[in-house]
């Protein structure tokens, strides 16, 4: 074993080896376990280990501060010089950085910067694994196969840099996802849930919700294109509002270029967005959803700054009470446009004030309306507007007073979130959701489900 194999020890040695006037180092330890079953039977599993360490120089400069990143996995002590070495190079060799600031100092020290990082392994799934087996005899005896898979990811992430900082923090990530299908493969049902270890997922409750699903879909009816009031679940709520803070860069406001931006110039902060009282937030302690208190920044782009590396995270309201209250910025954006210092936070969570379950929602339908199960494909089409395109995938149900009757065909949609806030007419209650398409990238979310009137189904898709 190397005499220099812990994470703070190579975060260490490689602030040791600088030469140039300032350099970030982080270290990030991942280890991941997963299950995978089809036909109900579980078909692998695996465990994982890993470690990646970015380091980012910087050099001033007369004209100046440029800066040089390099990432690279399985480090070990032999590595570091040359790794260091190189991110000077690629710092000296460089241009003057647009988003340069003096690196972020005087926050305290992370009390476990020096244990060990913390892991993951197949017993994270003690509890859940037996009570799939139960699910997949159910499903199995309910004429029925379940197909999907679980994922738990651990990272230990390590940052120091040469202004003293020495944070840590350690991210949990479960996912799971699971589809149920009928034996003649025509009828396909969707689920999926976000957790952080595993004990609070429930396999019997899932495929109870599935099997109702696939019973829906026994009545198939054929609906044209057009718009149709729509229950969009959490998760499909997830997927376009993850996409709307992604395209909340106040920068890119500022000079037109999206759909916060004000006609003739300036941004649509202080503009009432949603006429319910709408509160889409960030916060980095959100029960359930926890996340880095702190920036971490392997690079830098219109919402990021390798400069910003361990800047304190705070609670952010981007909408509040139905208001534009925040766009994302660095220090550098905060400076060009005015605006407060906003970086982003790895969850989001929208409040409506709605108490009422998405059953409760369909319940309350008086006349036709339509009940999603998730989106997917999800592009954009019009910065300007964030139009955005995408399919309906695994069921959509059509409700007609206040009961479901049947599954009808999919649809490509045309929608921008942001127009869907002001529409919507109805909130749901608040829950931890994952998002469908973006769930690889973004799965800390809680999201109501929402009623809209006028839903645009531009298109019938041939999708399942």
């Amino acid at each position: 074993m190397s005499r220099v194999s812990k994470p703070y020890e190579i975060v260490e040695r490689a602030l040791e080896l600088s030469t140039t006037d300032g350099l970030v180092v982080i270290a990030d330890e991942h280890s991941s376990a997963n299950l995978r079953w089809a036909g109900n039977a579980l078909t692998t599993n695996g465990v994982t280990r890993g470690r990646t360490l970015t380091v980012i120089a910087t050099v001033d400069g007369a004209k100046g501060t440029a800066s040089g990143v390099v990432s690279r996995s399985a480090v070990t002590a032999d590595d570091l010089e040359p790794l260091v070495r190189a991110a000077e190079a690629a710092a000296r060799g460089a241009g003057p950085a647009e988003d340069a600031q003096p690196l972020v100092s005087e926050v305290p020290a992370s009390p476990d910067f020096t244990d060990a990082p913390a892991e993951t392994g197949s017993e994270v799934f003690a509890d859940f694994a037996p009570a799939l087996g139960d699910a997949f005899a159910r499903a199995r005896s309910g004429g029925r196969e379940l197909y999907g898979f679980a994922n738990h990811e651990l990272t230990s992430t390590y940052l120091g840099t040469s202004t003293g900082l020495r944070l840590r923090h350690d991210q949990p990530t479960g996912t799971l996802e699971l589809n149920a299908k009928s034996p003649d493969r025509t009828r396909s049902a969707w689920a999926g849930r976000a957790t952080r270890d595993f004990k609070d997922v429930d396999p019997a409750a899932l495929d109870a919700e599935l099997a109702r699903r696939l019973g829906w879909a026994e009545r198939r009816i054929e609906l044209p294109a057009g718009r149709y009031e729509t229950l969009l679940p959490p998760t499909a709520v997830a997927d376009l509002l993850i996409y709307q803070l992604w395209s909340s860069a106040a920068r890119d406001a500022v000079e037109g270029r999206t759909v916060f931006s004000e006609p003739g110039g300036g941004t649509r902060l202080g503009e009432t967005l949603a006429p319910l009282p709408l509160t889409l937030r960030s916060d980095p302690h959100a029960p359930g959803l926890e996340s880095a208190p702190f920036v971490i920044a392997h690079a830098s782009d219109d919402s990021a700054s390798v400069f910003d590396n361990g800047l304190p995270l705070a609670p952010t309201d981007w909408v509040r009470d139905g208001k534009l209250e925040r766009l994302t910025t660095t220090r550098h954006t905060a400076a060009l446009t005015g605006l407060p210092v906003a970086p982003s936070i790895d969850n989001l969570v929208l409040d409506g004030g709605g108490e009422r379950s998405l059953e409760e929602m369909v319940a309350a339908t008086t006349g036709r309306a339509l009940l999603l199960t998730c989106l997917w494909y999800i592009r954009e089409v019009d910065p300007a507007t964030l139009l955005l395109t995408g399919l309906t995938r695994d069921g959509v149900y059509l409700v007609e007073g206040g009961e479901v009757v049947g599954e009808v065909n999919n649809f490509r949609f045309n929608e921008s979130p942001v127009d869907l806030l002001s529409r919507a007419s109805e909130a749901g209650r608040t829950e931890k959701t994952l998002p469908r398409e973006w769930g690889d990238w973004f799965t800390r979310a809680a999201m109501p489900a929402l009623r809209v009137p006028d839903f645009n189904m531009s298109s019938v898709s041939q999708g399942v």
